[in-house]
């Protein structure tokens, strides 16, 4: 049976979706990233001489700032700082350089649901923008689950509080790796096939992280195309600065 939505999608269906890059002239890389009425803005500043206290210098260190869109920062924007740092950590090649920090400035526009994989898509368009040396891209999708069990994809505020549960997915986006050299595989398997950041919220069954992984899997497609249409034209440039 199908769920309805208020605003008439389909299950499966993602809100229109805009990505932007190059569009704040003092950061090294910027990007903003829309899905529906959701919008976040990503400044990217770096790689900056030295690292931060209890940092390794042996590596590259990503510090990530969130602002939220009006009043104070609290505890879960602070738990959205840690989520996005460790997701770009996990994405950056960290010993090209060694004993730098790169500054990634969250800018929350407007949140109307799926803030956090917005933003997270948000910084790795610009990473890209400011030529930082990656792995691979990222892609990443919000799952909901209702009370009846049903699974919804990229909801918005009023979704996210009427269910069960979510989860916050990231998945690696291999197509457009920037890596210079290096397999594109973890252990025999392909790199799409795996979870870069996984975090859930409320109860939920594993059958049903299950699903969600498989409905969240197939979306990101649209989101990967979004991405090498934004970046795949300047992409031989962005290696150029990363090298």
């Amino acid at each position: 049976m199908e769920i309805d939505r208020l605003d008439g999608r389909k299950a499966n269906q993602l809100r229109p979706l805009a990505c932007s890059r190059n569009i704040l002239n003092r950061a090294h890389g910027s990007a903003s990233w829309t899905q529906g009425d959701t919008k976040v803005l990503v400044a990217v500043y770096g790689p900056k001489a030295g690292t931060k206290k209890n940092e390794n210098p042996e590596k590259a260190c990503i510090e990530v700032i969130w602002k939220p869109k009006s009043g104070q920062i609290g505890k879960l924007e602070r738990e959205y700082e840690m989520i996005v740092k460790r997701t770009l950590q996990s994405i950056c090649i960290l010993n090209i350089n060694p004993n730098t920090t790169t500054s990634v400035i969250v800018q929350v526009i407007n949140d109307d649901g799926a803030l956090l994989p917005c933003a997270i898509n948000a910084a790795c368009a610009a990473l890209v923008d400011a030529g930082i040396p990656l792995k691979h891209l990222a892609v990443a999708i919000c799952c909901c689950l209702a009370d009846s069990g049903y699974i919804i994809l990229d909801p918005t505020k009023l979704e996210e509080q009427s269910m069960k549960a979510y989860a916050y997915l990231v998945f690696p986006n291999s197509i457009l790796s920037v890596r210079p050299e290096g397999s594109l595989k973890v252990q025999g398997e392909p790199m799409e096939h795996g979870v870069i950041t996984s975090g859930t919220q409320g109860a939920m069954s594993v059958d049903d992280y299950l699903n969600c992984l498989e409905r969240g899997r197939a979306a990101t497609a649209k989101m990967s195309t979004v991405l090498r249409r934004n970046l795949q034209p300047q992409i031989a440039g962005d290696l150029s600065k990363a090298g």
